[in-house]
């Protein structure tokens, strides 16, 4: 029997493949012996049945081999950050440099917008000249010069993720547990990094509605990255509000460089500085969480994350002045709409996956595998939970290619946002760790 029968046939029989077959069979994926549908029927028999630890560690690691791996060698470690998805998530623009400028190098492996969520390398290529497509030598070059690199996976690394990633959005199984570390891990690993730190989301704009779904994957993440021997831990942050006050690409991008140069704190500022503590220390590169926070604190206040972040915009093709002149040089949308609130009433609940799903139809996002995307469009203000607005005050303000999207987009956001008589007390951004 052949190993794609073998795997097939146990799951449409409700049971685990064997870790050895399913070792076998991602290796035929990443040399492109598994067709499409024999991908897609894959995916959907995982999501239905399955693959339990060993399994899952196994698919991750052979996804892993399935293409060349990096090397660091000596000096300074190679750590790195995953987020599992949500909306306003500018984080890796942020944490990268700031690890960087603490003596970190960080060869971060990135994506593209998967459903609702954005990507972090669509935010990347808003930013004119900006090339996330690197080679391995040019990958390496960056991380050399400037500490650290946001870049796709090249071409030879991991691709059995690539063609199961893109599998996974056209079939609709994008939560399943299994599939979603090993493509985080597949990657992540075939980078060469030591440690990494796990954002899990948590909320209405996540993936994992729930906490006890977030803790699931937070700890299936976490096992399965340490028995590949690479140092991890996990937060799980709250997604029940955008992170940052913008959603799209450019205009995350600026929210992005506001925290950089030091013009706004708040919860993306919070979120960053949790995360890089965490990493650093659970890395042994500070005494504890606290040291490493003040750190990366400093490494914000200073402007040395600043120019981290400028060096390697820079080294990517893009602008030499970015931190400097970023409202000159990203793009902007032509119509800018305010979403008026109808009622007074305070802010109660954000529907944070509806907000995602209207950026992606204003053309920020892609309904399909390839799709291009209009850098400009998104939406900024966002009014965070417990602010309160009397009717006509602004919930947010969308940014929109035309008058007709623009007008669709602001009845989708007024839609999103929940107004109340009472006010709440909006949920912590850190909700629980694990390892």
């Amino acid at each position: 029997m052949s190993v794609v029968r073998e795997v097939l046939s146990a799951l449409r029989a409700g049971t685990a493949p064997p870790p050895d077959a399913l070792a076998r069979f991602a290796t035929g994926i990443g040399r492109g012996e598994v067709g499409d549908a024999q991908a897609g029927a894959f995916a959907m028999g995982v999501c239905r049945t399955g693959l339990g630890p060993a399994g899952r560690a196994a698919l991750t690691l052979a996804m892993r081999d399935s293409g060349a791996r990096l090397d660091w060698g000596d000096g300074a470690p190679a750590l790195d950050k995953h987020s599992t998805g949500g909306v306003g998530d500018c984080t890796s623009l942020v944490l990268a440099p700031a690890l960087a400028a603490c003596g970190v190098r960080v060869p971060m492996i990135s994506g593209r917008g998967l459903g609702h969520t954005g990507g972090t390398l669509d935010k990347l290529e808003a930013i004119p000249g900006v090339s996330t497509d690197l080679d391995a030598t040019r990958l390496r070059a960056v991380v050399d010069s400037c500490g650290c690199v946001i870049a796709g996976a090249t071409a030879d690394l991991a691709p059995a993720d690539r063609k199961l990633y893109a599998v996974r959005d056209a079939t609709s199984t994008v939560e399943s547990v299994d599939l979603i570390v090993a493509s985080i891990l597949s990657k992540k690993l075939a980078a060469g990094i030591g440690g990494l730190i796990l954002d899990v989301k948590v909320g209405s704009g996540a993936f994992m509605k729930t906490e006890a779904a977030a803790r699931d994957l937070a700890e299936a993440l976490v096992s399965t990255a340490r028995e590949a021997g690479c140092t991890a831990t996990a937060i799980i942050t709250d997604m029940d509000q955008p992170l940052a006050p913008a959603l799209g690409n450019a205009v995350e991008v600026r929210a992005a460089l506001d925290v950089l140069t030091g013009r706004a704190r708040g919860r993306l500022r919070d979120c960053t500085v949790a995360l890089g503590a965490r990493l650093l220390a659970a890395a042994g590169l500070a005494a504890d969480e606290a040291q490493a926070a003040t750190r990366l604190e400093t490494a914000l206040d200073d402007g040395s994350a600043a120019e981290r972040f400028g060096r390697m915009i820079h080294a990517m093709g893009g602008p030499a002045d970015l931190a400097e002149r970023g409202a000159d040089l990203l793009p902007r949308a032509p119509v800018a709409m305010s979403v008026a609130a109808e009622t007074d009433g305070h802010v109660t609940a954000i529907d944070g996956e509806a907000l995602g799903h209207a950026v992606v139809d204003l053309g920020g996002g892609r309904v399909r595998e390839g799709a291009s995307i209009d850098p400009s469009v998104g939406l900024t203000d966002v009014a965070p939970p417990g602010t309160w607005v009397a009717r006509g005050d602004p919930l947010a303000v969308v940014h929109a290619a035309d008058e007709a999207s623009a007008a669709r987009a602001v009845e989708a956001v007024r839609a999103a946002v929940t107004l109340g008589a009472r006010p709440v007390e909006p949920a912590p951004l850190v909700r629980g760790h694990v390892g």
